[in-house]
């Protein structure tokens, strides 16, 4: 398994994007009262690693993660409100079989969630 690691510079706006917005699960933190914090979330098979260290990552960092039911998926993220994004969902340029949504954090990173469609 391969744990993208995602540079943020907020907590409270990384837990509200990825926790409250998306959906995923906090497994575990590191948020020392001072210093950068590190943290992983996880919904299903899908697991990212969220810091603020120096010269961990980049931020505007890039990964696709592959899920089951991404249209149902797509239609509870519309439903919410969400004060910068509002994905979309289309088919990929690279198959005709392949549905995508991309979500790009306050951070500027983006997560492209796919499925392969009938």
């Amino acid at each position: 398994m391969v744990t993208p690691i995602f540079h943020v510079f907020d907590y409270q706006q990384a837990y509200e994007f990825y926790i409250e917005w998306l959906g995923f699960h906090l497994d575990w933190e590191d948020r020392p009262a001072t210093g950068p914090l590190y943290m992983q979330v996880s919904r299903g098979d899908v697991v990212l690693h969220l810091t603020s260290h120096h010269g961990d990552s980049c931020p505007g960092s890039k990964a696709i993660a592959e899920i089951n039911g991404l249209v149902a998926y797509h239609y509870r993220l519309v439903q919410k409100t969400h004060p910068f994004v509002r994905p979309g969902l289309e088919k990929t340029s690279w198959s005709e079989k392949v549905m995508q949504a991309e979500v790009i954090d306050p951070f500027g990173n983006r997560l492209v969630f796919v499925e392969a469609c009938a």
